[in-house]
């Protein structure tokens, strides 16, 4: 029996606000060629310099992955040509990254899951190239984009534990917002390692380049079994060769690119114009300090201290602006499933429908509390506080807006004594069915009340104070 194992390149391209060795402009844009600066289409006599915010971020990711960090910081050219490169080498780090022999926990399934981490390097992105019929055009708004890329050990056996890797470190680099992780934009790009072998020692490895999507990382992995697997079961006596592959979306197969026998040279030395860096120890434990709670740590809370199923955690979990929603409203005293209910169901129900983001609403957590607080005391139904979030919701308002005097439940009971009494002497008739055995009248006097108030009365304590005056 061939067991895969599987490793992962992840590549993703940092915040900031401007390149990692350039001003320009670190920014999505449709427009090519507007965030571009002399370093990165190099322009003779212009020297790098790193910006200090990618360095700090590097590093706070180099810690949450539980990394070795060195005490110099540099960095290595890596040279080759490309179209998309435009000084014929990237910066890059390859002697000493960032962090080494790390480790870390990611939820999988119902459990969890030990991922060991070889390296994780900081390095400009290339340029980007466009081909359109038999033409290339480059955008150079990516040239000098600061990318980290995360390798992991040969740790995985399933396509399910890389996606569940891959979708978790995403939302790392959200919630400690290292990186928008879209992948839409091109932010996060897959290199995959695959291997098959029927003992302890691993197989031959195939390499599959610049996977653009989580979907596609785990069609690639299908595939790529697929294909080892029957060369190696085809009786032939075949061998899985060792070499780059790359893979085609429209017959979704991969495909060869070269073999490792001839792969390039990449002639690695210590780029001379960016001084090393000593790392002050006390400036990595300002860092880690400055580490946010992140969404294990969230999901453990979810699941043993607030009871919530792991299908709900999730749900709340996927953008840390809806936890973080969540989490202002228990700290608000907020029921935590009641909290979850309303913004599960409710809010997040008007945001997909609207494709708005919780960010941007003026419904805020305390807004909910005032809602559910009314909810409590009786002055309105459940159905009504929902009408009042949404409209709330629609037209920017405080949900306070559509709680008149007039539209709230009545709850008093000398009122809704008053009311039922009345019904009941205009209705003895029925009364005296009820007594007589026809039990099921009692939603006709139910329907009575709801229909004099308007469908105002309060359920509750009209049941109560029915089933009371019926008794007597």
């Amino acid at each position: 029996m061939y067991i895969p194992t599987i490793g992962i390149e992840m590549h993703c391209e940092m915040k900031s606000f401007s390149k990692v060795f350039s001003k320009a402009r670190n920014t999505y844009s449709e427009e090519a060629n507007i965030h571009v600066a002399v370093n990165d289409i190099a322009l003779p006599g212009i020297l790098p310099t790193l910006n200090k915010e990618v360095l700090r971020k590097s590093i706070m990711v180099a810690s949450i992955l539980n990394c070795e960090i060195p005490e110099y910081f540099f960095f290595d050219r890596k040279n080759y040509y490309y179209p998309d490169l435009p000084k014929g080498y990237q910066i890059t780090q390859t002697h000493s990254p960032v962090g080494v022999n790390g480790t870390i926990t990611i939820p999988y399934q119902e459990e969890e899951l030990d991922v060991l981490i070889h390296d994780i390097h900081l390095e400009e992105d290339t340029a980007q190239l466009e081909h359109i019929k038999d033409s290339t055009y480059i955008n150079y708004n990516r040239a000098g984009v600061p990318l980290l890329e995360l390798v992991t050990g040969p740790c995985f056996h399933t396509k399910d534990e890389v996606v569940s890797f891959i979708e978790y470190i995403r939302r790392v680099y959200q919630y400690a917002d290292i990186s928008d992780a879209d992948v839409t934009k091109g932010q996060i790009r897959c290199d995959v390692n695959i291997s098959l072998s029927d003992s302890e020692n691993l197989g031959t490895r195939v390499e599959v380049k610049n996977v653009n999507s989580i979907s596609n990382v785990a069609a690639v992995i299908d595939y790529e079994i697929k294909r080892q697997l029957d060369l190696l079961e085809s009786g032939r006596g075949e061998e899985i060769e060792q070499e780059s592959r790359r893979w085609d979306e429209e017959s979704c197969t991969t495909k060869r690119m070269r073999s490792k026998e001839d792969a390039i040279d990449y002639r690695y030395f210590v780029e001379p114009n960016i001084p090393k860096i000593k790392i002050d120890p006390q400036y990595v434990l300002e860092i880690k300090k400055s580490i946010p709670v992140l969404p294990l740590e969230r999901l453990r809370t979810y699941l043993n201290d607030y009871g919530l199923t792991r299908v709900d955690a999730n749900t709340l979990l996927k953008e840390k602006a809806i936890s973080d929603y969540f989490n202002q409203c228990v700290t608000l005293g907020i029921e935590p499933k009641i909290a979850m209910n309303w913004i599960t169901v409710t809010i997040m129900g008007f945001l997909n429908k609207e494709g708005k983001n919780i960010s941007n609403i003026s419904f805020l957590p305390e807004d909910l509390k005032y809602v559910i607080d009314k909810i409590k005391d009786g002055s309105i139904s459940s159905k009504q506080a929902k009408e009042a979030v949404l409209a709330s919701l629609e037209q920017n308002k405080k949900p306070q807006e559509f709680m008149k005097e007039e539209n709230t439940q009545i709850s008093d009971e000398a009122k809704l004594t008053e009311i039922i009494e009345s019904i009941l002497e205009k209705n003895t008739s029925q009364v005296e069915a009820y007594h007589s055995g026809k039990t099921n009248l009692f939603q006709f006097f139910v329907g009575q009340v709801m229909k004099e108030t308007k469908g105002l009365a309060n359920p509750v304590k009209t049941r109560e104070i029915l089933e009371k005056k019926l008794q007597s």
